[in-house]
């Protein structure tokens, strides 16, 4: 009996020694996300629920963002490894001294839109002139900028900037004709405060031919000569569009996971449910070989949008294909 017992030891000892080697193999990834944990990074939440990043053997950990949080800020002080971003706030920050590179570009679609009050009397973009719009600021108003300047009209004078917060009360409160929201999120806030869709008008970036790529994930142009790095994000990368087809398939699955990773408590699953249902929207190649692909020609028309900003370009020249890999999105394709 004795003799058992020691054997038992033994093999109850090798086994801790096994396990606790497999779990410190496990390769750490941080990604910093660029709001607060919503139906917009479901993806990420779905790939860690289901197993799907531990299966890859990683260890990932998602830190939210919010309005005092910058991505740029974060991976430029080796807060993350990897962060999700807009194009045209990644590009400035190249541009700037911060040298991002996009690895995938989830979101091959623009959600971006103005919605107003139909009793503004805006109907069309020449109504602009001599109304109040709201504007988030923070490296998202680059888009906005962009479209003025393709309408001929000085933002300091023919129209009115009001600096949005990350609300809907300008609009709900008449302090602007016209607000920044977006398809999956602020535009149903309005909504869901009483007013009509049919007492709205919206213009979507997408359809007026200045919209720029949004959720994209972005890394430090250093670390991807380490051949480890790429590799790491190449698994990354496999389990987070793994993730994203899981949600585009069922909202109502990605709400429900969104909403239990939500510490805070304040995400409610009616809400992200919906919210997804406008997300798959935006990621149009979702379940197809080219999900999480950068198309070289929507890189482009991004900056050409971005340089035409008449005297104030969000960036002043093509930073061209140093900007972007495939290498990542091919090391996740094997």
């Amino acid at each position: 009996m004795i003799r058992s017992s020691k054997i038992t030891n033994s093999l109850l000892a090798a086994v801790l020694v096994v396990c606790g080697a497999a779990a410190h193999s496990a390769d750490k990834v941080t990604v910093q996300l660029k709001w607060l944990p919503q139906a917009q990074f479901a993806g990420y939440y779905v790939a860690q629920s289901k197993g799907y990043y531990k299966a890859e053997g990683l260890d990932v950990t998602i830190k939210p963002g919010g309005p005092d949080i910058s991505p740029v800020q974060v991976i430029a002080g080796n807060g993350a490894d990897v962060v999700v971003n807009w194009m045209p706030d990644a590009l400035a920050a190249r541009e700037a001294g911060v040298p991002l590179v996009n690895i995938a570009q989830v979101f091959n679609q623009s959600g971006l839109m103005l919605t107003c009050k139909k009793s503004s009397g805006v109907s069309s973009p020449k109504d602009f002139k001599g109304k109040t719009l709201g504007v988030w600021y923070g490296g998202n108003e680059d888009p906005f900028l962009n479209w003025m300047a393709k309408l001929g009209y000085k933002t300091d004078s023919d129209i009115k900037i009001l600096k949005q917060g990350f609300n809907v009360d300008p609009l709900l409160q008449n302090q602007a004709a016209c607000i920044s929201t977006m398809i999956y999120n602020e535009y149903w806030q309005v909504v869901d405060a009483g007013v009509k869709e049919s007492d709205l008008v919206t213009f979507f970036y997408e359809k007026e031919g200045v919209a720029s790529l949004e959720d994209g994930l972005y890394v430090m142009e250093a670390k991807l000569k380490d051949p480890a790095f790429v590799a790491r994000m190449g698994k990354f990368l496999k389990a987070s569009l793994k993730g994203w087809n899981d949600a585009v398939k069922n909202p109502a699955e990605a709400g429900k996971i969104v909403v239990a990773a939500d510490t805070s408590g304040s995400a409610t699953e009616k809400v992200q449910v919906r919210q997804m249902e406008n997300v798959a929207k935006l990621i149009t190649n979702a379940g197809t070989p080219k999900v999480g692909y950068l198309e070289p020609a929507a890189f482009e028309r991004t900056v050409k949008v971005l340089l035409a900003a008449g005297s104030s370009p969000v960036i002043k020249k093509d930073p061209g294909k140093a900007a972007y890999t495939h290498a990542v999105w091919e090391a996740a394709s094997k």
